[in-house]
């Protein structure tokens, strides 16, 4: 493969530290609402980076499943290995990228579990498809074959009628919580826009450009 002819050249208009909103949160509602008009596809994924007690990187595609001032809220098996990573060391980094847009959002924080009312609600929300695997598959388990995870997927649509499907104790959700923002605009020349939002004292937050 010769990656020279993947290379390419961003033609975008900037971003500028002086016209962006004072509130992180308003300015990634500003892009990802960009992203949804822009019709791009699954605008909602993003990937979660974490580690675990020794310092271990991990990182995986996860989908935003809520966001307000509290945080940005993503759902999974509490047995998988994003969760053991997160209960021994609650920091996470999540990574959105819209090629379309040539732009990257970085968010980095603590991380917290959902309350349970707000799991088992989100999980009674969910198409039965998604309920039946969530409760037929140990996320991350090892298994010997597939064929016993869709015998044991068949076994519990059996059992269970739709409304009887309860949230498993060991799924739920995590929400991070940011402490920092970065706001990246791919532009002309490799001289990219880089816009970071910092904790200040009480509730406010820092602006400042990062060399790209």
């Amino acid at each position: 493969m010769n990656l020279e002819d993947l290379r390419r050249e961003y033609t975008f208009e900037g971003l500028n530290e002086s016209e962006v909103a004072d509130d992180p949160y308003v300015q990634f509602d500003v892009w990802f609402q960009a992203a949804i008009d822009s019709k791009i596809e699954l605008p909602d994924v993003m990937t979660l980076a974490t580690a675990s007690k020794t310092g271990t990187p991990s990182a995986r595609i996860v989908v935003l499943r809520g966001l307000d001032k509290d945080g940005f809220v993503f759902y999974t098996d509490y047995g998988s290995n994003k969760s053991h990573d997160l209960f021994e060391n609650p920091q996470a980094s999540l990574v959105f990228f819209w090629r379309e847009l040539g732009r990257q959002v970085r968010i980095s924080g603590a991380v917290m579990k959902v309350e349970r009312s707000k799991s088992i609600a989100y999980f009674n929300s969910r198409p039965l498809e998604s309920r039946l695997a969530a409760v037929a598959s140990n996320q991350s388990e090892i298994i010997s074959n597939r064929k016993l995870l869709e015998d044991r997927y068949s076994e519990i649509e059996q059992e269970v009628k739709k409304d009887s499907i309860k949230c498993p104790g060991n799924w739920g959700g995590f929400r991070v919580v940011p402490a920092e923002f970065e706001f990246w605009q791919g532009r002309k020349l490799r001289l990219h826009d880089r816009i970071r939002y910092r904790q200040g004292k009480g509730k406010s937050w820092i602006v400042e450009r990062l060399a790209p």
